[in-house]
This record gives C-alpha cells, structure tokens and sequence, in this order.
C-alpha cells in the first residue's frame, strides 16, 4: 500500500513539528500544492483508501486497554490549525469549537494537521477502515490557532494562552499542544499552570529539534512544569533523528511514518516525515483513558502513571525518550490495579500484576485453610461419636462432675455446631463509570465573537 503523502508545515514562531517539508502532492492534472489551497482553504480533499493497520497502531495496541476505557466522557482541546468535522472517523465527534485566526470555522483545516492530532487520538473505530484512534469513545474540541502554513505572528503566544483559558472554561480534561513557541511568555507560562491547577491533563510535543543547534534546549510549552512532553520514536523504538532531546522529555510515542485522514474527501494520507506533533496525539489519547476509567485522578497521577507504565529503555530513562514509549494497556491497567488496591497499598506505591496474583493467592489459601479447619472438626466428632456411645454402654464415668441434662457427657455442657457455612466475601474497588451523553448533548461553552453558537451544555 502506498498513499499520496499530506503536505503540511507550521514554521517560524509557532511550529508545528513536522520537521522537514513532506513531498509536494500533486492533485488533478498535477495541480501544485498551492492551487490546491486556492481552490480549497479548508484542507485538501483526498480518497485514497486505507487496506493495511498503520504501524503505530500495531506497536501500541490500544484495543488491549479498551475493555477498561475506551475515553468515553473525556474531551481533549486540541490547539491547532483546525479539526475537520468531515471525514467519517471524526464525524459527530468534534465540537463546533473556537477559531482565534480572524475566521468563524474552527472545524476547517488548510494544513490538515490538526485533523490527523485529533484523528490520532479520538478517530472512530469503524470497520470501513483499519485507522483509528487511541481512545476512540472521546471528543475533540477544536480551538484554531493556526490559518494556515506558516506563521511569524508575535500575539501567537497570547493566542495559545487564551485559547488554552478558554480550554478550561469548557471544562476539557485533556489539552494536546502539538505546537512549539520559540518566545515563550509568562501570559503563556500562567495558562498552562492554571489548566493543570483544574486537574486538566496537558500533552505537549517536544519539538523537532533533534538535528538543529538549539537540540537539548527546553522546548515549549512542553518544558513547562506538569506538561507531558513526548517525544517521537521509530519502528525500532528509537528517538526519530529530527525528535528533539533534553531532560525535559517524559515518555515518546510513534513519530514517523504517520498515516491519517485527509480533512475533506474520507481518504488517508501518508506524513513521511512524521514529527513529535503526532507522538503528542498518541499520548493525549492515552491520557483520555486514563481519565474516563478514573476522572477524579490530577495530572500529577496521570504523569506517573504514563511515565512508570511505558516500555523503559535499558537505562530506564534517557534525554532521547524519557521513560519510553507509552503503554495504553498497561497505563490504564495501573489505574485498575490501585484502585483495586487502594487500602492495602501504601500511598503513591503503584500495583503491579504480581502483588494482584499474589493477594488473590493468599486470599484462596486462607479460604482453604479454613474450610480444612472446618472439615477436621466435623470428621472429629463423628469419630468420636460411636466411643461417646460404647462408653455410655459400659457405664463409664468422666472424672469431673456431669453436664446439665441433656448435654453430652464430658464436654461440659457445651454442644458443638457442625456444618454451618464458610462464607469468605471479598470486596472490589472498582469505579463503575457511567456512559456520557453523546457531542450534541454536552457542548463546551465558549465566549467570544469568534465562538461558534447554538448549543448548550459541557462536557463531563
């Protein structure tokens, strides 16, 4: 299989990390790229079709970690350049959201990257296709912060800061920054601290650095305290060349080779060059999961639980990945476990399958134990029974004074009960999870002129 590569870059101040510049692609008649945006300004339409599972759906396989979460009741703000609502795997679930770029649509898409992040983490699972996303049950929340390809524009930092307060008005649990602000400000600084302080999970990419001078400097806004800063990885599990580094970085995902859907025509394009942009999605997916399964959970725990639950490198951690590449299975799985767990382990100790398997054993060898006890004692007295009897017989006497009448001689009046059930009852810990209202029932609230109107609700 091989599909037309999706043309999209972000540059200059606000980057939106796809590294290099994807092939040029060619449309009807061989139409460059940029007639296809003047004919079209909300994103190329392509059909191709989709026969084999992307590679980084085979690597994680967050089919595993659905029957836990499947993100239902979370939504993930996902500040971009737009999220179409066209394509069939994200149909129904993108909110008409919020465009700061001087239009009304945060639902159209030039560049088509914001459609393939939202895609990534929440496209639909649907069998017309072997495509979808992490925590495919959740919604999007378009906030538009890019118009086009490239941007140099110095209020970008204010932009993202409101559309990231605006976020937490709506009442998010999830915001994925698939962007980098080379000027980063404390307008910007302060939004980020306030949505963690809401206990909203916040993704960021690392940037795409890897191979540029500044490689090891702090990116942001995934540098920032409490953001999950994700890096992007191969086939191989090894930091893309073009993936930048430093200790800032917590965990990767799949960076390269990304496949996703076009914004209008219902067919896929392939991004060679990939970029942390789309490892970020993959994560933000995770920590949907994570937070439908446990919604009372804060970002600290979500960070840890990402962090202690990804496929380590041989070190444990490094500046390339940080903790490695995520786990959904075994992220959400954590949350399962501790909860299970919560009052025989210590606090912040995280559950693993053995101490599960061992608690369950333990449980098992007492019921037994028991029971035994139990059944000696009977087999005991029924023994004892015929010598009680041959003994009364013979006129035997015990050496101590008789019982009441009625009792059986020489146990002191005391008449044991034999065969009364064992009943062992052990409780579980698991959170039920109501199943949320579908987009047009919960719609985030947003302000502003540029807001698109009409609905009410938020989400939950």
């Amino acid at each position: 299989m091989r599909l037309a590569p999706l043309l999209m870059a972000v540059t200059v101040t606000l980057v939106a990390l796809l590294g290099p510049a994807a092939p040029a692609l060619a449309g009807a008649g061989g139409a460059a790229p940029a007639r296809l945006y003047a004919a079209n300004n909300c994103g190329q339409a392509r059909s191709d079709k989709l026969t084999e599972t992307p590679w980084p759906l085979l690597r994680l396989r967050p089919a595993t970690a659905w029957q836990l979460s499947r993100g239902a009741g979370v939504t993930v703000a996902v500040i971009d350049s737009g999220v179409s609502d066209q394509h069939p795997k994200l149909a129904g679930k993108v909110f008409p959201g919020k465009d700061y770029t001087g239009g009304t649509d945060a639902t159209c898409d030039a560049v088509g990257h914001g459609t393939v992040v939202a895609a990534i983490i929440a496209g639909r699972d649907t069998p017309d296709a072997t495509f979808s996303g992490i925590a495919p049950d959740a919604q999007i929340l378009p906030l538009r912060v890019l118009a086009g390809k490239d941007t140099n524009d110095p209020r970008e930092p204010a932009i993202v800061a409101q559309a990231i307060r605006d976020a937490i008005t709506a009442n998010v649990q999830v915001i994925n920054l698939s962007l980098e602000i080379r000027n980063p400000t404390q307008e910007l600084a302060d939004a980020v601290k306030s949505a963690i302080d809401h206990k909203i999970v916040v993704v960021a990419a690392a940037g795409n650095e890897g191979a540029a001078a500044r490689n090891g400097q702090p990116v942001f806004p995934a540098a920032y305290p409490g953001v999950i800063a994700v890096a992007g990885t191969d086939r191989q599990d090894q930091r893309v060349a073009t993936s930048s580094s430093g200790d800032f970085v917590d965990v990767a995902a799949p960076g390269v080779d990304i496949i996703g859907p076009a914004p209008r025509g219902g067919g896929f394009g392939l991004l060679e060059q990939g970029g942390t942009s789309f490892a970020a999605a993959y994560v933000s997916g995770v920590a949907a999961l994570i937070k439908s399964y446990n919604p009372d959970l804060t970002p600290y725990d979500v960070t840890q639980r990402v962090r202690r639950t990804a496929d380590h490198p041989p070190q444990g951690s490094n500046d390339q990945v940080g903790f490695g590449v995520v786990n959904p299975y075994e992220a959400v799985a954590s949350v399962y476990k501790s909860v299970r767990s919560a009052e025989a382990a210590p606090p912040g100790r995280l559950t693993s399958p053995k101490d599960r398997v061992d608690s369950e054993a333990s449980l098992r060898r007492a019921a037994w134990a028991i029971a035994a006890g139990a059944l000696l004692l009977a087999v005991l007295v029924l023994l004892a029974a015929p010598v009680l009897r041959r003994g009364r017989a013979r006129q035997w006497r015990a050496g101590r004074a008789a019982g009441p009448a009625g009792s059986a001689p020489g146990l002191g009046g005391f008449q044991p009960v034999v065969g009364r059930p064992l009943s062992i009852t052990a409780t579980s810990g698991r959170r039920a999870v109501d199943a949320p209202a579908g987009p047009g029932a919960r719609v985030p609230q947003l302000g502003g002129a540029d807001a698109h109107r009409g609905r009410t609700g938020r989400p939950g």
